[in-house]
């Protein structure tokens, strides 16, 4: 008691001592708050009526205080606080102020009204704050005329819902209290422990005391929700009790969600019985949100994602089943990685989405092999490849400078790149080295955090290797680009030697310097009298070798056995041209990375379009879907980039034509009892090519009959949208558009309020996109700004109709009118893509530089239009060059 009272006294004095200090004049973080005062706990209470354009909330926040200060800093944005009250370690109560000091970063300082000495200080924040409309923090959405209110946090966007330390540094429990209308349910992280009666018409619901979470995890959702039960999952040998496993959807659609929570228990056994212990969260709810800014969402507990990955029927199309599963497995993944153990800070935000992805596929090939997710992974280590050939990509752990560095880091360099690398360092040291590894690395940050170099290390011993290791994993986490490893097969003292040298893959036009090195380990594949075999070898400078044990003479080579590594190859044209005559004995993996690297040679200039063709066709005979369907990117660029000529265009349609309509014809435009999802998919996939990239007649006829018959009113006028296959909706009334014009337009625009189906919606959507008619195109536009358009809808009608010079005008002189209004409407949380929605797909100097003109005096107005710019900008250019040096004429060699 001594203690306390000489404690009580020193701070009453250091507080009288003070009192005359005016607020501090320390300048806002402009990064990461300072570390001297660190958040313990919260107790948030919210009052949500989602009828109202407001809700109230009052935040309580253990902190301790690690510095004497006046006042600590933290996030808030668009709150309007009108109390703050801070209770010392003596319980002396101070009157505290709020001060938005940079609003548009969200970040704001607690002033003390005196110097404070280092303690546990308790502050309290009663505020008011509008229901989000673009999306983030506590936003509303209506579905069916009804009114909702849910949360989306991540990345930093809690600031908006409820004044905190919005870093994922900060790991803390919360104790959440939700008052709602008595007719509104109410979900969040944790069960339910308490409700009880908040006045006429009014509720309180209490829910348990999260684990230690960040902020952007904390989640709940208000409305008349739909709340069904699915499968308990069984407990295992890491975990004693069922999980509770429920289905959350807007009114009237809980029916639809059975598929998915069937599916569910499988994806969480393969996930406990990877990490080796079981799922932490106490219960789990999948949630299916109305209007969403992302796919989906981690929240422990309560996982959110767009409705038409959940909401499911036997009419669904082929690729949301699939996709859901997808989805689902990866945010589960999270459940470990990302929940469980978070990155300490933005710049390792591959810590989450790399691992979820790559287990995402891991989970996948187990439990739904049929879905080939180790294609998956290949084509989405190629696609970023794409994006990491720019010189102003992103690095895996890209330093974070500001707030555009954050919201811009959610892209396929830190999901597929990141899934890519993790799986080539996983081949190298084997799947149960690599687990074991993973394993350790859990337990050791379990429920708190860790940074890339806690992963390496324990990566690193659990298979015994040291620093060489180490060096090779972090060269492709902290630089950018694409290794390019050119090999050269010599014979020397009776021996087949693979000679290799590694620089950057740069494509033509590139500025950037080739001269790089990574710690590549490159894997070959190659011919032996009896078939083949794989070599690895570590190449960590610029050049080296490895020996070709056993091969036949001659002997064929393929540079990245198995598609594991991220990396591209080159062959000269005699190893070129025996490795085209072996693609029919490559793995299906080995055909993908085989495409990408015909592909990427083209791109350096080093193939012309008729080597293209003729290296690509061998694949499209493939029974494989994704690998017969490769070649499609690469010939539809040369239709709409290359070819200047109807002949030309002619040429590359009947190419075209003969290698995928059969196979259409023998799918057929209608689904058959019994097919497998892949040949729905494929359908779908060829269908919607052969119509739109080649204009092939026969297709569009056939999808014109299926548009015309959904079209066509039934007697209570509403559009028979069942008529056409689920799987061609969009492509079916995109035909219909294209040929009908007007009334097919206004048809769907008028049926899109009416239709709260999502995957309706997604293929009436589909259709307008397809608009030609300069005049309809400014229409659909028009009308994406619009209220019966979800912001989450808005991409879908505005990056369509861009694939000639006049459509791409077309569409910039639109963008730039309507500037202020789509910036408004979702700027704040897709600044990065605004560039890319103004000019993607440009292919000129001129469409480059209006782009720069326009966007360089903007960069400040939405976070991550900067990179957005720098990258859409380049992404032209090298467009631009390719269509330079490359001869039009070589089509039809």
């Amino acid at each position: 008691m001594r203690r306390l009272a000489k404690t009580a006294l020193f701070t009453a004095l250091a507080t009288c001592g003070a009192s005359a200090l005016a607020a501090s004049t320390d300048p806002a973080p402009t990064g990461r708050l300072p570390g001297w005062a660190v958040p313990q706990s919260y107790q948030l209470a919210f009052k949500v009526d989602p009828a109202q354009a407001d809700f109230s909330g009052t935040t309580t926040i253990r902190v301790k205080l690690g510095q004497a200060s006046d006042h600590l800093w933290l996030d808030g944005a668009d709150l309007k606080v009108s109390k703050v009250e801070i209770t010392d370690a003596a319980g002396a109560v101070h009157a505290g102020k709020y001060v938005a000091v940079d609003p548009k970063a969200g970040v704001s300082r607690v002033d003390f009204g005196s110097t404070l000495q280092p303690q546990q200080l308790t502050v309290r924040f009663e505020y008011t704050a509008p229901l989000n409309a673009q999306l983030q923090g506590l936003y509303k959405v209506t579905a069916k005329g009804k009114p909702y209110a849910m949360t989306q946090m991540e990345p930093i966007s809690a600031r908006f819902a409820f004044p905190g330390f919005d870093e994922p540094g900060f790991k803390t429990p919360f104790d959440i209290t939700i008052t709602v209308p008595d007719d509104e349910n109410v979900v969040a992280n944790t069960q339910q422990v308490k409700q009880q009666s908040a006045g006429k018409g009014w509720k309180t619901v209490t829910f348990a005391q999260t684990v230690p979470l960040p902020t952007y995890l904390v989640a709940f959702a208000v409305g008349p929700w739909d709340i069904v039960a699915g499968p308990d999952i069984s407990p295992t040998a890491y975990r004693a009790e069922p999980l509770q496993l429920r289905g959350v959807a807007a009114q009237g659609e809980g029916k639809r969600m059975q598929h998915v929570l069937g599916e569910t228990p499988s994806i969480i056994h393969a996930l406990e019985n990877y990490y080796g212990f079981g799922y932490p969260f106490g219960k789990l709810d999948l949630l299916a949100a109305p209007d969403f800014s992302a796919g989906a969402m981690e929240n422990p507990g309560l996982v959110t994602f767009r409705d038409w990955l959940l909401l499911l029927d036997k009419d669904s199309p082929a690729r949301n089943v699939r996709g859901s599963f997808n989805v689902t497995a990866h945010e589960l993944a999270h459940m470990w990685t990302g929940d469980t153990v978070t990155t300490e800070w933005w710049n390792d935000i591959w810590l989450n989405e790399a691992f979820a992805t790559w287990m995402q596929q891991k989970v996948t090939m187990q439990v739904h092999p049929e879905y080939r997710a180790d294609l998956d992974r290949v084509r989405g280590g190629q696609g970023a490849m794409n994006n990491d050939s720019l010189v102003s990509a992103r690095s895996i752990r890209q330093p974070i400078t500001g707030n555009g560095d954050i919201m811009t880091a959610f892209d396929g360099i830190t999901y597929q790149k990141g899934a890519s690398v993790i799986g080539m360092f996983e081949n190298y040291l084997g799947e149960s080295t690599y687990q074991k590894g993973m394993r350790a690395y859990i337990q050791a940050h379990k429920f708190g955090n860790a940074t890339a170099d806690d992963l390496v290390s324990a990566i690193a011993t659990a298979a015994g290797k040291g620093d060489a290791f180490k060096h090779a994993f972090k060269s492709f986490l902290n630089q950018t680009g694409v290794p390019y490893v050119a090999t050269k097969l010599e014979h020397k003292n009776g021996q087949a030697v693979l000679e290799l040298s590694q620089s950057r893959y740069l494509p033509l036009g590139s500025k950037g310097d080739a001269n790089r090195i990574w710690g590549v380990p490159v894997c070959v594949r190659y011919g032996t009298p009896d078939g083949s075999k794989v070599a690895c070898e570590m190449l960590d400078k610029a050049s080296g070798s490895m020996v070709l044990a056993g091969a036949s003479k001659p002997t064929w080579v393929m540079p990245n056995a198995n598609a594991s590594g991220y990396y591209r190859f080159s062959l000269d044209k005699e190893a070129l041209n025996k490795l085209v005559k072996q693609v029919g004995t490559l793995s299906d993996a080995e055909q993908l990375a085989y495409a990408d690297a015909i592909n990427a040679s083209y791109r350096r200039g080093d193939l012309d379009a008729g080597q293209v063709l003729a290296a690509l066709q061998p694949l499209t005979q493939s029974k494989i879907r994704e690998v017969a369907t490769a070649p499609l990117s690469a010939v539809s660029g040369l239709y709409h980039h290359i070819a200047v000529t109807d002949a030309q265009r002619a040429h590359l349609a009947d190419w075209a034509k003969a290698a995928y309509l059969p196979r259409l014809q023998q799918l057929g435009y209608q689904r058959k009892a019994g097919e497998s999802e892949d040949d729905a998919l494929l359908r779908s996939s060829l269908a919607g090519a052969l119509a739109f990239d080649f204009k092939l007649p026969e297709v569009r006829a056939a999808l014109l009959q299926q548009g015309e018959a959904a079209l066509k009113p039934m007697a209570d006028g509403r559009l028979n949208l069942a008529a056409a296959n689920p799987d061609l909706l969009g492509d079916a009334l995109g035909v219909a558009v294209q040929t009908q014009g007007k009334s097919a337009v206004d048809a769907l625009i008028a049926e899109l309020p009416k239709t709260s189906d999502p995957a309706l919606r997604n293929g009436i959507l589909g259709g307008l996109a397809s608009a030609e008619d300069p005049a309809l195109v400014e229409q659909v536009r028009d009308f994406a700004l619009t209220k019966p358009v979800k912001v989450g809808e808005m991409g879908m009608l505005l990056y369509g109709g861009r694939h000639t010079l006049a459509q791409r005008d077309a569409m910039w002189s639109w963008f730039t009118a309507h500037y202020a209004q789509i910036l408004e409407r979702t700027g704040s949380f897709a600044g990065g893509r605004l560039p890319s929605l103004a000019a993607a797909g440009g292919c000129s100097t001129a469409e480059s530089a209006r782009l720069r003109s326009f966007f360089e005096p903007r960069v400040n107005d939405a976070a991550g239009i900067a990179r957005g710019l720098a990258q859409t900008g380049e992404s032209i250019d090298l467009c631009s060059a390719l269509k330079a040096h490359q001869d039009p004429a070589a089509i039809l060699r």
